[in-house]
Parts: structure tokens; sequence; C-alpha cells
């Protein structure tokens, strides 16, 4: 298979901000064509309104709305550099991103990849502009400029290691760009490429140059293949395609808005004339793409012509067309081109035509061409099989392929062979079950702006729920500060996105900018907390929990003769007696740690009361299922069997106070410590009462135990011979995680939990609080409770846990499914956690949604100080001809006031301000190499993740700062390097050697 398939798209246009808004301007033949804005050049110096001499014919064109806005914070760029950049290196950084979120995927996951930039690209006009002001160039500049920076650009930021070109090959440069990307794919150099084109319109050098050849509309607009044709418009816009190989992105299940069958690319060679286009060499590469596409010409349903709307360019392209589709068999072949919307986009204007081509093959309808009410008679379209389209074309089901041209003024023609996506295999609609919808932003503003994009988006589309949460954790991801947000319907997800939008304080519950991942502990539930249909909702909403407790049930079937599993779902009220209770507790503790060890969630540290101990040691690998399954069957079957007349009693005061009293009955010992004031009495049922008595009688609160034995006592003696034969036969080896042993309340150290640590953990204390304590001084930041319900969370809070710990319980109640696992994993989500998604939703339901694509901000503005006048400069630059000058307005970048709407979210929260000489020195000259203003930075902020300094601007920082901070000497840049973590750390650094030369 030689197809590629396009999977993602993003373009802004003139009149259209975004591919939505491109579709419906090309829908209502929309006209992006307006005036010349005026921080563009100043019009009245080049064209005279009343018709007189001026250099340029018009003052219209197709202009983009905001080239100068970038949220240079989104991709860690510094206001200063931001301002340097070429706004076309800007507006592809964001059009590219966006671009890979619309293929479903999440950017960051191409970080490393041979995934391969390719970008068309025919002027550069700010480097006109800027460097041609000696005086003013700087490291940054030079970056900021050049062809080759398109697409480096997108490539260092987004961290791509396959091919990364510019292409200049005039008005075909992007289509050609396509093809590269297209053969790159195929031939295995890449598996994902960007292919792009922009152009943005900084002085009317251009236009001049159209006007002076005679190819300059009047009105500044194409009309192609028009009676009323007069030249060419000017157009600017950007716009990037995501392609694949097809059958890579099927196997993927990914969306395919269309598929590159064929492209080919020639030249014109020696013609009548280097401008002027060649019939002969448009029909060869007419002719090559469709042999390599595979098909006859007759199979074209429709082509998105060059039309540039000039008399010479037209006539050559009908002709060529007509060579090959002169003789068609049922009816003419439709021909459009969307200059007549958007001008003439020079560079951009493949990658927009072939965004049209794709759209409406995706769409099924292409749409009607403006200026096509008046056909030029001179061109005889009909007798050349074409048409052109007054009214949309409706394409019927199935395969239709299209054509699509790009002609460069100099030669160089590419065409190419498109075709509808081929129907993918249907999946079920999955209506019910619930799941989390993520988001991820650089700063608190972005995340509101984006979610309420997000709700915008949800409300007005009726899908799936789980589709929408599924894909949100693909793409939304990656960002410093997280959302996560579980849901369980729709409407709930709109509304839910909306308030945290509005609303501070439910936005800091529901996101958190992690400063790493979470270190995890989990707390095993001891018998109990069984309840008859324990997890019965995560067992009916949960295909990962339904395979792990079938596993478990299939473990100890052959020792309890039963179904364990069917006597918890059966609500079986044999669920709480010791022979099956202790199975039970062991195959739902078992299920839920591989559910959320599959989900992503592993442990860092282990804590298990009593029984809970024989999940800790198999998830700590100990022993195996089997084993643990054996040996915990073997306990409770035995336990069972020992008569009754035992109990449990809890006394709500320090262990040392009963130890006494108890030891003072031979048949009553301390069974539990389970917290300051939480001691549990264990054994004879007579003895229990006589103590009960005397606690009363003291003014200590007690509670008789509902249980069956008198666990953790003299009791349990009769079954220790039988056990510790079983035990010898298990074993057990040292745990390979962090296990804080109940029996020891500490740490186990390289210690096996073997035979004779089971043999005595049926009669020792479970010393739960001082193993608990040991384990909070590790530092967890989440304690996942493992159990039918939560019982040791309330524990652990009550033992002076670390600030900020968080308790979770993946099903807290009988009928808890997939919505409470949800919250655990959002929870752990804004904690740092990457999560296996895709174990939360059904095996075969989610499939993905291209949802809306990142809003970046508009806050942030580069541009020139002015609109562009005539400036003198040096003839030998020979920038231009004909005497015509070029501009050398250089902006001097001026940094945001405090307080400003784009100041940055960098300097919040920073704590103290950074005081004395040597810091305010310092910090100046860190804002003046990167742009800001001193009220941005902080002590905290940090030089590279968040302030965008490089090696250049470290050297430049080191040359400023040797300068202005006395005493200091020579820094070398090894010095700077190991210091330059942040604002702060840089500023202890000077203060040192600033004390120490004075000590000196």
């Amino acid at each position: 298979m030689n197809d590629v398939a396009i999977v993602g798209i993003d373009c802004r246009f003139p009149g259209a901000a975004d591919t939505a808004a491109y579709w419906d301007l090309l829908m209502r033949s929309g006209d992006g064509v307006g005036k010349v804005p005026g921080n563009r050049w100043d019009v009245r110096d080049f064209h005279d309104p009343e018709g007189g001499e001026g250099r340029s014919n018009t003052a219209q064109g197709g202009f983009i709305a905001d080239p100068d806005a970038f949220d240079n914070e989104f991709f860690t760029v510094s206001p200063r550099e931001a301002a340097a950049m070429d706004p076309q290196q800007r507006l592809l950084l964001q059009c590219a991103w966006r671009a890979v979120e619309d293929a479903g995927i999440a950017p960051g996951r191409l970080a490393g990849t041979p995934t391969g930039v390719f970008v068309g690209i025919m002027g550069n006009e700010w480097a006109q502009l800027h460097l041609t002001d000696y005086d003013r160039i700087t490291a940054h500049v030079g970056s900021g400029n050049g062809y080759c920076m398109t697409a480096n650009r997108i490539s260092y930021h987004l961290d791509l290691r396959g091919p990364s070109l510019a292409v200049d090959t005039a008005c075909s440069s992007s289509l050609v760009a396509v093809h590269l990307a297209s053969n790159s794919l195929l031939s295995g150099e890449c598996d994902y490429a960007l292919a792009g084109g922009v152009n943005v319109a900084l002085t009317p050098a251009l236009g001049i140059f159209y006007t002076q050849a005679g190819l300059s509309a009047p009105d500044g607009r194409c009309k192609p293949f028009s009676a009323d044709a007069d030249g060419i418009g000017r157009g600017e816009g950007v716009g990037v395609v995501v392609l694949r190989r097809l059958e890579d992105a099927l196997a993927d299940g990914q969306q395919v808005y269309a598929v590159i069958r064929g492209t080919a690319v020639n030249q014109d060679g020696r013609s009548n004339g280097i401008t002027a286009p060649s019939r002969w060499s448009q029909q060869e590469v007419l002719a090559a793409a469709y042999r390599r596409a595979g098909v006859d010409p007759s199979e074209v349903r429709f082509t998105e012509g060059h039309g540039t709307g000039t008399v010479l360019g037209d006539m050559i392209e009908v002709k060529a067309l007509g060579h090959l589709h002169g003789r068609r068999e049922g009816g003419p072949m439709a021909l459009g081109s969307v200059k007549g919307n958007l001008g003439h986009t020079e560079g951009a204007a493949g990658i927009a035509a072939l965004i049209k081509v794709a759209l409406a093959l995706h769409h099924k309808v292409v749409p009607a061409s403006r200026f096509a009410s008046r056909e030029n008679p001179d061109l005889r379209l009909a007798k050349h099989g074409l048409k052109l389209l007054k009214a949309p074309l409706r394409l019927p089901a199935g395969t239709t392929v299209a054509g699509l041209s790009s002609f460069g003024m100099g030669g160089t023609n590419a065409h190419a062979v498109l075709a509808s996506a081929p129907a993918q295999a249907a999946r079920p609609v999955v209506a019910t079950g619930g799941g989390v919808f993520t988001l991820s932003a650089t700063n608190p503003d972005a995340l509101r702006r984006n979610l309420l994009v997000q709700a915008a988006e949800v409300s007005r589309r009726r899908v799936p729920l789980v589709d929408l949460c599924w894909s949100s954790n693909r793409v939304k991801t990656g960002q410093r500060l997280r959302f996560a947000l579980p849901v369980t319907d729709t409407a709930a997800l709109a509304d839910g996105l909306r308030a945290a939008a509005e609303d501070q304080e439910l936005l800091g519950r529901l996101a958190a900018q992690p400063v790493g991942r979470p270190k995890t502990a989990f707390l095993f539930t001891g018998q109990g907390s069984q309840s008859p249909g324990m997890t019965a909702g995560l067992y009916r909403d949960s295909e990962l929990y339904r395979r792990f407790l079938d596993a478990a049930d299939a473990a100890l079937l052959p020792h309890l003769g039963e179904s364990v599993r069917d006597l918890i779902l059966g609500r079986d009220e044999r669920v709480h007696q010791t022979a099956m209770a202790q199975p039970a507790l062991f195959a739902v503790g078992y299920a839920l740690t591989r559910t959320l060890s599959e989900l992503g969630v592993e442990p860092s540290l282990l804590i298990g009361h009593s029984v809970g101990e024989y999940v800790a040691a198999v998830t700590a690998g100990v022993f195996g299922l089997d084993e643990g399954a054996r040996l915990i069957a073997a306990r409770g079957a035995l336990m069972q069997q020992l008569p009754t007349g035992g109990g449990m009693l809890s006394v709500n005061a320090p262990v040392d106070e009963v130890r006494a009293l108890a030891e003072a009955e031979p048949l009553v010992g301390v069974g539990a410590v389970n917290g300051p004031r939480r001691t549990v009495l264990s054994g004879d049922l007579a003895a229990l009462e006589r103590l009960a008595k005397v606690f009363d009688a003291a003014g200590l609160e007690t509670r008789a135990l509902q249980v069956s034995h008198a666990f953790h006592s003299p009791l349990m003696e009769p079954m220790l011979e039988r056990f510790a034969a079983v035990a010898g036969e298990v074993g057990g080896g040292v745990p390979q995680l962090p296990v804080f042993s109940t029996v020891r309340g500490r740490l186990l150290q390289d210690e096996p939990m073997d035979a004779d640590y089971w043999v005595e953990h049926i009669s020792a204390p479970v010393m739960f609080a001082q193993a608990a304590e040991s384990l909070l001084e590790a530092g967890p930041t989440h304690a996942v409770e493992i159990g039918a319900k939560p019982v040791l969370n309330s524990l652990v809070r009550g033992l002076r846990p670390p600030a900020g710990l968080r308790t979770l319980h993946p099903s807290p109640s009988v009928e808890g499914g997939v919505a409470e696992l949800a919250e655990l994993l959002a929870e752990l989500y804004r904690g740092g956690l990457d999560p296996h998604w895709d174990g939360l939703y059904p095996k075969d339901g989610p499939r993905a949604l291209r949802l809306a694509p990142y809003a970046f901000s508009d806050a942030h503005r580069y541009w020139s100080s002015g609109p562009v006048r005539r400036t003198p400069v040096p003839a030998a630059l020979g920038l231009l001809d004909s005497g015509v000058q070029a501009v050398a307005a250089v902006p001097e970048f001026v940094p945001p006031a405090p307080g400003s709407p784009v100041t940055t979210w960098i300097g919040a929260a920073q704590g103290p301000a950074l005081n004395g000489p040597v810091a305010e020195l310092a910090v100046a000259a860190v804002a003046q190499v990167g742009g800001y203003t001193v009220a941005e930075l902080g002590p905290q902020s940090r030089l590279y993740e968040d302030l965008g300094f490089d090696s250049v601007m470290v050297m430049e920082l080191k040359s400023r700062i040797e300068k202005t901070v006395g005493g200091i000497g020579p820094i070398s840049i090894e010095d700077l390097l190991t210091r330059l973590s942040s604002v702060g750390d840089l500023v202890g650094f000077l203060e040192e050697r600033s004390s120490g030369a004075v000590a000196s």
C-alpha cells in the first residue's frame, strides 16, 4: 500500500481563524479579501486611489487577523526572542501544535521520534525589514529569520528528529512540501510527517512586482477561470497537515480526512520565459501523478486548480487539463480554485488547496467556486471536459478521486491525486459509563480559556461520553498544569468544564501543577471490612476488575471447593464466616491491586492490616497468586475450625494503659494497636467482659467487635502446627517492594516473609500504628486503601500524616463502579501520575474524536513599531530593483508593564522579593536578556524551563553580569551553567562570589 493518510489539519486564512471557519467560508462562498491593515504598510505611499501613477495598483488583499499574536509562554520563548522571530515561524509553530492535536495525538508523544517537518515558503519579508538595520541585529534576529528556521523551529520545540526542511519553489512550495513529506513516509524515513505552508505579507514588494509585471488585479481579488479575471490578488495564511502511512493510521484507529494516492513534481525547463507557465510540463505532471496514484483521468471527479485568475495562466492550465480530460464519459470534471476566496497565498497556496480538497472529500461535498457565474468563454471549458461549480457538488457514497494542482512562478509544478478515506469498521457505540476528561495548560488563565472552549464544543456535540473522555486523555495532556474532571454524562461534563472555568475555588480542586510523580502507598484492609456483594458495581463496570477477580477466584477454587466470586456477587451472608471472609478479602484485594497496576498506579510503599498483608506479600513478590491463595484459604479454614468463645474488644486508650490489665488474663492479649488511643484486646469472651467492666469504671470507652474468633490471641494456638505445615510448603521470599510489617511494626529490612513469619503473624498483635507511622515518615503523597470499604484511611489520618497526603479508595461502596475508579485516577493524574487511561474504558468501546484544538493566548503581541513606510537602504543590498526603496523599520521591544494582561504567571507565588544590590543587578540582567519585566521574575523562575533561556542568552547574560555586578571577576560558562537552575540560584552564586571578593 502506497497511500498516505491526512490525519490532522489546522489552518488560518483570511476570514477564517481555524479549520471549521475555513470550511464555513468555502461553503458560503465567502470573501476573505479586504483593505491592507494599518500595521502593514501605508498604502498612500504606494497606491494612488485616484488611478494616477503608483507603484501598486491595489490597496486590497487577503490578510489574516492578528498575525502579531503569539503565545510565547506556551512554547517557553522569551519575549525578546519572540519579538525577533519572523511571524511566519510563530504562526507555523502554533498551527503545527493544533494540527498534531487534531490528529488525535498529544504533541509530547512525538518527542524524540523521527517525525518529519516539511514547510513551503516563498517569502521572508520580516527579514527584509530587520536584517537591513545592522545596528539592531542580534543573535535572536538571526535565528528568528531564514527559511530553514520555519521548519527547524517546529522540530526544535516539538523535539522531532526526522527530516526538517523548508521548500521554496514559489507558488507551488507547500504542495511540493507535501510531495516530499509523502515520499519520506513511504520510504520509511519517518512515521509521521508535518507538511505545511505559510505566507505573511509585511511589505508591498510583491504587490509592486505583480503590478509592474501586469499580473495584479486592481481590486486585489483572484477570479479563477472567470470572464472577470484580471490578475492576482495577494493573500496570506498558514496551514499544516499531519500525514501518516494509511495502513498505520488504520491499524491505530486514527480518523482520516482523505488519502493522498500519488503526487508528482516537475519543471518547465526552458520555456517562453522563466515566469511563464508551460502547458506541456503541466500535462506531464498531471499524467505522472495519475500513474503513481494508479487512477485513470476519467476517475477524477473534481480538481482544485492552481487558478490564479491571470489570462495566460488560466488558459494554459485549462488546456493542460483538457488534454487529459477532454474526452470524458459521464460528464465534465468540476474545476475550482480557493484563490477566489482568499487571494493567492503564495507559499501557502498549495496547502490551502490541499486542505480544501481534503475537507471536501471528508464532508462529501465540493464547495461552489467564487466568480463561477461568468465563465471565461475564451477558455471553452466544456470542450476541455471541465465545468466551474456554481453550486456545491454533493459527492456519492463510496470512493471519490480528486486532483490538486499547484504551479510555481519559475516553473516548478506539482500535482496530487487524493481520494476519500476508506470506510472503517464501525465500533459499538457505548452510551453508558463514566470517565475522566483531562486538559492541561501552561497556567491558570490558559486553562480557564481552554475549559470554556471545550465546554462550548461539548455542548454542541452529541457523542458518547467515553469517546470524549478517552480522546481527551490521549490528546489533552502534557502541560504542567493538569485538570481532571470525573464525569458520568455529557451534560454534566459541559456544565463541569464551564463551572471550573468560572469558579476559582472549584478550579483549585480540579487542577494542580505537580512537582513530580506521586509516591503512592497501598494500604491493604483486613478482616471485618467484608460485606455481601462487595465491589459488585466495579465487577459489573470494569473489564479489568472482572478479569483479575476471576483469576483470583480460579486460584482459590481448588482450596475452597466453591467459587468465592459467586459467593461475593451473590450477596451470600456466608462471606462473614472466617473460612470464606479471608479468601474473599484476598480475592478482592488482589483484583483491586492488579486493576490499579494495569491503569498505571504502582505502589511505592505497602502496608497490610492482618490478612491484608497477604495481598501485600503477593504485590511485593514474596510469593505468587497461587501460593498466596493456598495460604490464605488454609488460614481461614483452620481458624473457622477453632472452638467458639473468643472475641475482640476495642478500647479507647493507649496500649500502655491497657496492656498490664490484659496480661493479667492468661487467655487475653493485645490483638491490635491501630492508633494512639485505638487498642484492640483479643481472647476469651468471659475474660474480655471482665476487662470491659474495669475499663468502663475507669471512664474508658469500649466496644465489642463483631468477630467469630479471637484473632491475634493465645486462642489461635491450636491451629498453628497445621498451618505451619502448609506455610512450610508455600514458603516466601524477601519483598521486592518496601513492606511495612504490622508484625514487626516497622519496615522489613531484607527480611523474608517466610513460613515462620506467617505462623507468627497469626498470634502476634497487629502493630498497625507503629508500622503506619514508619510508613508516613517515608513521605507518601497518596494513600490508596485496597479493600472492600475504607477503614485504614481514617486510622492513617489520626496518625499525624504529612501535609497534603491524599487518601483514596478505588471502590468505597458495594455499588461503586468505574465512577469511583475514575475519581481515584483523576486525583493521581493531578498529582503527577500518567495513568494508562485505556483500561478505564470498555475494551472495544471508545473511538477517537477530534476535540477542539488548543486555544492559544492572544495577549502577547510582537510586531513592528508602526506601518511600513519608504526608507532608504543601501542600493548594494539588491533587495528590490526598479529603484523601489526597501524598508528598515525595526521594532524596539518594550517589555509589558507590571500588572498588564501580558505579564505572565512566572513571577506569581515566587516567595520573598530578591533584595540587595547584587540581586537587583542580576535580576535586571535576566530581565534585559529575556525581555521580561523585573516584576515577572522571582527566585523560583527557572531560566530554561520557564524563561526560555538558551546557550546564546546565557552567553549574553554572562557578559552583562560581568559588566554590571562589581567584584565578581570573570565567570566561566561552566560555573554559570551549574548555578543556572533558577534566578534564585544565580543570585546566590553571584552574592557568594561578590562576598568572597570583598573578604579577600
